[in-house]
């Protein structure tokens, strides 16, 4: 259940920042890295991975707001 929502919430906060809302795609995005915390937590997914997939949203979300 953890990996489906992270899976989503990082979906839904890379369609934010690719329509250019980018104070919603903030809010989303620590719901995002909640989630993938929590997935990671329970082993659902590897911790590396979640930080990997953590650290790519918030570099999309910089580079969007240069």
């Amino acid at each position: 259940m953890h990996r489906s929502r992270a899976r989503t919430q990082v979906k839904q906060t890379r369609i934010l920042i690719e329509d250019g809302e980018l104070a919603e795609a903030q809010a989303m995005l620590s719901q995002a890295a909640s989630a993938l915390d929590k997935a990671a937590k329970d082993g659902a997914i590897h911790r590396n991975t979640a930080a990997r997939r953590k650290s790519r949203l918030m570099r999309a979300l910089n580079r969007a707001k240069d």
